[in-house]
C-alpha cells in the first residue's frame, strides 16, 4: 500500500521506450540535455543531468509529474510521449 509520501512511477518496458521517444522530441527542438534539465527543475521537477539521462536510455523510470512537465515544456501529450498511435 503507497503512502503519502510515494511516488507514482511509469515502468519502461520493452515495447515503448518513452526516453527515447523523449529525447527524439527534445532533439528536434534542439534542446540540450542540460537545458532539458534546468527547464525541469525551473518547473518543480527535482532532477539531476545523470537521472535525466538515465531516464532517456531507459535504465531508470520517470515519475508522472516529470512526464507531465515533459509534455509542457515539449508542447505535446502524453499520447506523443508514449508513441500511442490511434488503431484504425
Amino acid at each position: 500500500m503507497k503512502n503519502n509520501e510515494s511516488i507514482d512511477r511509469i515502468i519502461q518496458v520493452h515495447d515503448i521506450d518513452i526516453g527515447k521517444n523523449i529525447a527524439k522530441l527534445r532533439k528536434s527542438m534542439n534542446i540540450k540535455q542540460t537545458d532539458m534539465v534546468a527547464r525541469l527543475q525551473i518547473n518543480g521537477i527535482d532532477i539531476s543531468i545523470y537521472s535525466y539521462n538515465r531516464i532517456e536510455k531507459g535504465t531508470q523510470n520517470p515519475t508522472v509529474s516529470f512526464l507531465f512537465t515533459c509534455c509542457h515544456i515539449l508542447e505535446c501529450d502524453m499520447n506523443t510521449i508514449f508513441n500511442f498511435r490511434a488503431i484504425m
